[in-house]
């Protein structure tokens, strides 16, 4: 998940996805921030979904157009940054070596903030991952992190759809390593930056690696596009 920041303003309509699509997501931005705010200063149960409407300045029928429900909504943050390390990992310069490409996706995600004193983005990640409520949610968002990185581990191999099960393995392995990562980042005492033991956790699970990746990147005629 992110933390709450201003919302993001839409950009000409010539730019990648056009001036509509940037103002949806720009709308959804704002409903997602605006619920995990509204969640952390009254408590869930005291949110409604006209109160997130409101505090994103639109109406309750939007709201109902981009979520469908408050849990949703104060998930949304965790859901569309999943949605980017898949993409930035397609984005990667085509002849980098995958686990690099892989690292520079998700750091891309954590590295530019440094969060070990923002208690507000902390208490967010602790309600999220611990109240009943939100665990349905909260599975989905792995899911999707792990889908999102697979699609484009399998693209980048050349593998075919669905002939190999190996991005997916790799794909839950490395969300398995964030996750531990943000386990650890979260009971650190003292505080510490978040970046770096997400970094650590995907060193030591490259450790692990070193024999099945070489294999990985030569996979057998049958597996390729």
């Amino acid at each position: 998940m992110t933390s709450p920041r201003e919302l993001v303003t839409a950009e000409p309509e010539h730019e990648p996805g056009g001036l509509r699509e940037r103002k949806k997501v720009a709308t959804r931005h704002a409903l997602g921030v605006a619920a995990m705010r509204l969640a952390m200063d009254r408590g869930l149960e005291n949110v409604l979904v006209e109160d997130i409407a409101e505090a994103a300045g639109v109406s309750a029928r939007t709201f109902n157009n981009y979520f469908g429900s408050k849990y949703e909504a104060i998930c949304a943050l965790g859901f569309d940054r999943a949605m980017r390390v898949g993409a930035a990992l397609r984005e990667q310069p085509p002849g980098e070596p995958l686990w690099d490409a892989i690292v520079a996706a998700v750091m891309s995600e954590y590295a530019a903030a440094d969060h070990a004193l923002d208690e507000d983005w902390m208490a967010g990640i602790r309600m999220v991952t611990s109240t009943p409520a939100l665990r349905g949610e909260y599975l989905k968002v792995q899911a999707m992190t792990q889908y999102s990185l697979a699609e484009a581990i399998a693209i980048r191999l050349g593998f075919k759809a669905g002939s190999s099960m190996f991005p997916r393995i790799l794909a839950a392995s490395v969300t398995a390593a964030v996750q531990a990562a943000m386990d650890r980042w979260l009971h650190a005492d003292p505080p510490t930056a978040l970046a770096p033991v997400i970094r650590a956790s995907l060193a030591q699970l490259a450790d692990g690696m070193r024999e099945v990746l070489p294999a990985a990147r030569t996979p057998d005629s049958a597996d390729r596009r």
